[in-house]
């Protein structure tokens, strides 16, 4: 049976090639737009339960006092509270974004474990006021290294910065953002005094991590009963809800892109439903010959379903083969956006099995009218 089925699906060379490489390509646009939509979810993913925001109630555009940080620091069950500001600077031109934090140093990135730094180089960043500290991904980007010079020119924050790169972090997981840059909110803070006084002691948001994930809750509630009814109520949320809200701001772009990526399986099934009619339509003599020969209708059913799940098959793997090194040509201005761009195996396992289903429903139809064929009449119209 195996090898009348391998006869069959190489028996017309060009139209069995045509056919694996536009499942290839299809399976291959299915887990390029899949991926794009987990490194959607990234940063939602590696959120830690321990880790709390605090923000202003109204929204993110408005900061939060500096004060607030000795009330939240002094909510039991709290272990560590740092503070960050979005920047948004210019480096060299506006093509050239990054995430760029003015953090709370070292408190900040002490909440954050899966950022691996050098403990020399971590010292050498807490000790410079100027210092910063980038993702490898970042750094390979302009080729930094450790001592570089690296200008920052303020669109909100007025002014011109100096940094200087004194650490460089990699990610303990693979999905971890590798594109970010941190430096001293202080430097920030002092440039502020001297520019625009009525911007400074205050930041974006507070990061607070507590002891257990339990203690979300509570402390959350805790914290925003302390400044109910001030000039600057907040909001403290987990941080993977926290990073929800983003991506819920784009919501109709995922359900496009999810739509996309099922309407181009789509396409591919009745592209490999019509080629497995055609061939079934020609055949329709030889099956006449095989029932015959005590061939059941079974048989000829599997003769089918297995050409079309080896064409599926094979097109499928030729797709996975092809995403791996297909998301590494996506050019920066891409990738700073997803820096989670890597196919996973949850989604390489979901563009092989979405292959076979549409193997196994391509060639229902055609195996049916196979098993069904009258012997009589199918000769009667080869001859």
């Amino acid at each position: 049976m195996f090898k009348l089925t391998w006869r069959n699906t190489i028996r017309h060379p060009l139209r069995a090639a045509l056919t694996i490489l536009g499942m290839a390509v299809a399976v291959l646009a299915f887990c390029l737009l899949r991926t794009v939509v987990g490194a959607w979810y990234a940063g939602v993913d590696l959120s830690s339960p321990v880790r709390l925001v605090t923000w202003n109630a109204v929204s993110l555009m408005f900061p939060l006092p500096l004060s607030y940080l000795a009330k939240i620091q002094a909510v039991p069950g709290i272990v560590r509270v740092g503070y960050a500001y979005w920047f948004e600077g210019i480096y060299i031109d506006k093509k050239h974004f990054f995430p760029q934090f003015a953090a709370s140093l070292p408190s900040y990135i002490d909440a954050y474990p899966e950022f691996l730094i050098p403990e020399e180089q971590k010292l050498a960043l807490v000790r410079d006021r100027r210092g910063a500290l980038a993702g490898r991904r970042l750094a390979a980007r302009y080729g930094w290294r450790p001592g570089d010079a690296i200008v920052l020119k303020g669109t909100y924050f007025p002014g011109e910065y100096r940094l200087v790169l004194r650490a460089i972090y990699k990610g303990r997981e693979p999905n971890t953002d590798e594109t970010q840059l941190f430096f001293h909110w202080d430097y920030v803070n002092e440039t502020l005094k001297k520019s625009a006084p009525e911007m400074a002691d205050k930041v974006g948001w507070y990061l607070v991590q507590v002891a257990r994930p339990e203690l979300a809750a509570p402390v959350s509630a805790r914290i925003d009963a302390a400044f109910k009814n001030s000039l600057a109520e907040t909001l403290t949320e987990t941080e993977a809800a926290f990073q929800m809200s983003f991506v819920e701001m784009t919501s109709a772009i995922l359900v496009a892109i999810r739509t996309v990526s099922w309407v181009v399986i789509g396409v591919i099934l009745v592209v490999l439903a019509n080629t497995m009619a055609m061939n079934a339509r020609e055949r329709l003599g030889e099956y006449a010959a095989l029932k015959t020969m005590g061939f059941k209708p079974r048989h000829l059913a599997a003769l089918i379903l297995g050409e079309s799940m080896l064409l599926a098959l094979v097109g499928g793997l030729l797709g996975l083969a092809l995403s791996f090194p297909a998301v590494r040509i996506f050019p920066p201005e891409v990738t700073q956006y997803f820096p989670g761009l890597d196919v996973s195996r949850t989604t390489a396992a979901l563009g092989l099995a979405v292959a076979l289903v549409v193997g196994v429903l391509a060639g229902i139809i055609p195996a049916w009218q196979a098993a069904r064929v009258q012997i009589a009449a199918a000769l009667r119209k080869v001859g």
